[in-house]
């Protein structure tokens, strides 16, 4: 299936259930005992920046969405979680989802993203390795992943990782 047939839009609450079982689905059954989840807590999404992709049939087949966080004194992006349906795997929609999530997110005046996940499949958007950027443990520090939106936007960039609202 091509990406052409797939349909972005920005998840609204009808989508709400639907894009927690695809979660449940893709992850592992603890995946809110993350230290990422904690982050999460008590703090709304971005909503112009969490994003399903549905088929010509409406059928959902992946999906993402982010986050406001803290580095430091900096704020940030944390993307994710993202997901596509299994039976959709290999087809480019994480690609899709998440080349729109980094337009929007620098068309929305956002300087920073960031994400928890494996370098060399992140990398080819451009992510890289962030050094003295702590995520809450027991993330692995080489995979704490970020991108400038902006240049020059991670530049002295350090610290914590906490949540929005702290």
């Amino acid at each position: 299936m091509q990406q052409s047939a797939l349909t972005l839009a920005k998840e609204g609450a009808q989508d709400w259930w639907e894009v927690e079982a695809l979660y449940d689905l893709c992850f592992a059954p603890g995946r809110s005992a993350l230290s990422s989840y904690r982050l999460r807590d008590g703090v709304d999404p971005i909503a112009d920046l969490c994003l399903t992709a549905r088929d010509d049939a409406g059928i959902l087949a992946g999906a993402v969405r982010n986050w406001p966080v803290r580095v430091g004194s900096q704020t940030a992006v944390l993307l994710g979680p993202i997901a596509v349906h299994p039976t959709r795997q290999g087809e480019g929609v994480a690609s899709l989802l998440m080349q729109a999530c980094l337009t929007q997110a620098k068309a929305s005046g956002w300087d920073r993203i960031m994400l928890v996940g494996d370098a060399p499949y992140y990398g080819r958007f451009g992510f890289t390795q962030l050094e003295g950027v702590l995520m809450p443990p027991p993330t692995n520090p080489q995979r704490v992943l970020g991108l400038a939106l902006q240049d020059g936007a991670w530049d002295g960039v350090t610290g914590p990782v906490t949540a929005w609202h702290d």
